[in-house]
């Protein structure tokens, strides 16, 4: 569970990721390389074309704080191979393109500049890479001799290239918070991939220990293939709390606004901000966090549908926030179509469908000394009803013992999810 080094991350509960690269030129999906086969001679028009001339990282990083958002993490690699920095160990980078700059170091300062904490994201995988072995997630798979390819590659040598990038992005840039390597899929429960990768291939354990001795204190996710500082749950909501032999364990859910990490131009299956409320809400009542990840045009800005729903998930936080930070599960349980938080001796009751004048709260008679309306700090009427009363007319019946009834206004308060405000009994 929480360490001294994962405190602001249990706190915080809310960053945002950012995935960004050539992709952001076909529009296609991020793994457009992958699922279009595509090979590194025909993906050069993108090195050739990619100009992100309104790249602006402190409307990134304002954009972030005005959600609500504590931390932010940037692709500096994706899988492709393309990095957003000056590595001096290939010319695939963001200086040789008409960008002409390092983009990662006015990010980095950006992002500290807006008081927020800086992650990075990076790519295990390669497929630019000439070394990097051509498998069964290589955009190469089918070819007829893509295995005939592997002849002169040298996993060795690639691993070389991955341990010196991750040293020069944890040394070059001051403190570093949080890393999110990607991915290892040896020993896939969901199928075996031919020449799957993992531990062995990334030298996982000898990795890590570097991260941390350049990194004291930073956090590191779960895909080397070994332990990590936390899991990640990606495109799903995790039905509690997460375990490992029976352990909670630190989770943080990544999840996209609308199914693809990278800019995709044609795909408008976005989630509402309500949704997305929800989903921060639902993680953190079971002890997680969100990573919402946005995908920036291969100009360098946030589309429309990001800036809204940032906006709207932000005017939710002014009023909410403290039902989130600093909040985690809570023993109570709540009633139907509900979530609890718990911070301390407040119980928040986060109402997912708005009931008709009065809820009930099992177990919380005589724990309760104070309640209101978050977003505007209103009383809310409290009850204990008689366990023996006999409804009649316009008068409740018996409730269980030890439930409490709370009566709140017809009129649903105008935000995306109401919250009730429960002040706890010592």
């Amino acid at each position: 569970m929480a360490t001294e080094s994962s405190a602001w991350f249990t706190h915080d509960r809310f960053g945002m990721f950012v995935h960004w690269g050539l992709y952001a030129l076909p529009a296609r999906h991020e793994w457009v390389m992958n699922y279009e086969r595509i090979t590194t001679g025909d993906y050069e028009k993108y090195f050739d074309h990619f100009e992100p001339d309104l790249y602006d990282p402190d409307a990134w990083a304002q954009a972030a704080k005005d959600a609500g958002m504590k931390y932010v993490v940037l692709t500096t690699k994706h899988h492709e191979g393309f990095c957003l920095w000056d590595t001096a160990l290939t010319d695939y980078k963001s200086t040789n393109t008409m960008a002409g700059r390092d983009l990662v170091r006015p990010f980095v300062d950006a992002v500290r500049k807006a008081g927020l904490k800086v992650g990075f994201y990076h790519s295990l995988i390669d497929w630019h890479h000439p070394d990097f072995l051509v498998d069964g997630r290589h955009p190469n798979r089918d070819d007829p001799d893509a295995e005939e390819q592997n002849v002169g590659r040298d996993m060795a040598k690639y691993r070389e290239y991955l341990h010196g990038q991750v040293r020069e992005l944890l040394t070059d840039y001051g403190r570093i918070d949080y890393l999110f390597f990607d991915f290892s899929y040896k020993g896939d429960p969901r199928g075996e991939v031919w020449g799957a990768k993992g531990r062995d291939d990334w030298d996982s354990e000898k990795l890590l220990a570097m991260c941390r001795e350049l990194q004291p204190g930073i956090l590191v996710n779960d895909r080397l293939d070994i332990p990590g500082d936390f899991v990640t749950p990606e495109q799903y909501q995790p039905a509690g709390p997460m375990t490992e032999g029976g352990e909670e364990v630190l989770w943080e859910a990544c999840q996209t606004l609308n199914g693809s990490w990278g800019y995709f131009r044609d795909n408008d299956n976005y989630k509402s901000p309500d949704l997305l409320v929800r989903m921060l809400i639902d993680g953190v009542s079971k002890n997680g966090n969100l990573l919402l990840n946005v995908g920036p045009t291969a100009r360098g800005v946030f589309e429309a549908e990001a800036v809204d729903s940032l906006s709207q998930i932000g005017d939710w936080m002014r009023f909410h926030s403290r039902s989130i930070y600093g909040a985690g599960a809570s023993s109570f349980t709540p009633p139907p179509d509900a979530r609890y938080t718990q911070r301390g001796d407040r119980l928040y009751l986060h109402l997912f469908a708005w009931p008709f004048e009065h809820v009930h709260l099992p177990g919380l008679a005589g724990r309760v000394e104070y309640a209101q309306l978050l977003n505007d700090a209103s009383e809310v009427f409290m009850q204990e009803i008689d366990p023996d009363a006999v409804g009649f007319h316009t008068g409740m019946g018996a409730q269980p013992p030890g439930t409490l009834t709370l009566t709140l206004p017809v009129v649903r308060p105008d935000v995306a999810v109401p919250v009730v405000e429960l002040f706890l009994t010592s």
